[in-house]
């Protein structure tokens, strides 16, 4: 190999370590940590008709991935305020309507796609990184988390204020799908060891590592950018559910220039000057699945659009509003995101969903046990 690729091989290989932010600097000396205990609840039923398939020892591995999670946060929050492990830093949590088309397709008319109808929603943009101080002008995922208040039913665990959350990132594909490299993935970035820190892009594999670098990029303002839910959802139920993804975009094209010298957090900025302003519009679209070659469970590759088109079902209007306010801003740390707060027509499809549900469960818990805070999923627009 030429002397020229090697920095460049060194280079992807130290980017990788930082590929997603779910890692921690924890010092080696900090005392041992006692992990919550398990909560009994059912690992997901596969659904063989929408040809979901069960990997090996998957929930122990989806156990073993939130047990890791959680001491790496109870380590770096021993003394302070714990944080998400990922997607901590918050540019705001903000007001939203959410409203559905007046008409639809009979096959896009199910669960929260009700025709004419106006949701009261919260929305929390982000940066994906776990290091919460790192400036956003910092190459990184950033996120986009839905949560619709007041749904017709109740969601999938069956909580007291039914909410229908959609979770999206700035990028169509995840870079993991097979749990066992997504746990070497976790044991990995981690660790306390920085050799194991450098075995990251040989966890994730090539295709993996590709993914993951390509998904961290440089974005002017929250409310300009395209998000996707990465993995499939379930839409409908019987013999009529098919398989979906989603992804919400600005209803302009128009982008704004990045900042020639940027604060540290100036997507909140943009964000809150943008909404002095005036209202921000977005469009939620829904991909159906038109072949059976687009798996639910291969959350690494795309399910192009020019064979398996978008479709608007909603707009969403946030309107112009002052969010950046203490009590606002605690309300949203306290906030609790999960596909899994979905009606049974948006059942959460794949291993990274199913693993999602136990890991977000258990980190959530611990989070808010930490903090001695109650977990807030919001039934009304003015619960906070």
């Amino acid at each position: 190999m030429p002397n020229s690729a090697r920095p460049m091989r060194l280079g992807l290989l130290f980017h990788a370590i930082l590929l997603t932010g779910v890692a921690a600097n924890v010092d080696a000396n900090t005392p041992s940590v006692v992990l919550s205990s398990s909560k009994n609840f059912m690992y997901p039923d596969i659904d063989h008709g929408l040809s979901e398939s069960l990997y090996p020892n998957e929930a122990a591995t989806a156990k073993e991935i939130a047990n890791i999670i959680e001491m790496t946060i109870r380590k770096q929050y021993a003394t302070d305020i714990a944080l998400r492990d990922a997607h901590p830093k918050a540019h705001g949590c903000v007001r939203a309507e959410f409203k559905i088309n007046e008409t639809l397709p009979p096959n896009m008319a199910y669960g929260v796609f009700i025709p004419g109808k106006t949701y009261q929603a919260w929305i929390r943009f982000s940066n994906g990184s776990s290091n919460a101080k790192q400036a956003d002008i910092k190459k990184d995922a950033r996120g986009m988390a839905i949560k619709l208040l007041a749904v017709p039913e109740k969601n999938l665990l069956d909580e007291p204020a039914p909410t229908q959350d959609f979770i999206m990132v700035n990028h169509p594909v995840f870079f993991a799908n097979d749990p066992a490299r997504y746990l070497s993935f976790m044991q990995d970035i981690n660790s306390d060891r920085f050799l194991k820190k450098l075995h990251v892009p040989f966890a994730l594999g090539a295709k993996g590592t590709w993914i993951a670098l390509n998904t961290r990029n440089k974005i002017s303002n929250p409310l300009q950018t395209r998000y996707w839910s990465m993995v499939p959802f379930q839409l409908g139920v019987g013999d009529h559910r098919q398989a979906v993804k989603y992804s919400a975009r600005a209803c302009s094209s128009v982008v704004s220039p990045i900042p020639v010298t940027p604060q540290k957090d100036f997507l909140r900025e943009a964000l809150r000057t943008t909404l002095q302003d005036r209202d921000a519009c977005m469009e939620f679209l829904v991909q159906p699945r038109t072949s059976n070659s687009m798996s639910v469970e291969d959350s690494m590759t795309e399910w192009k659009e020019d064979q398996a088109p978008f479709y608007k079902v909603a707009t969403i209007r946030i309107p112009q509003q002052v969010f950046d306010t203490p009590e606002q801003n605690k309300f949203c740390e306290n906030l609790s995101f999960t596909p899994w707060h979905a009606l049974a027509e948006h059942k959460p499809l794949g291993a990274i969903n199913r693993m999602r549900k136990v890991i977000y469960d258990q980190i959530s818990r611990v989070r808010h046990e930490m903090n001695s805070a109650k977990q807030t999923n919001a039934n009304n627009v003015e619960d906070q």
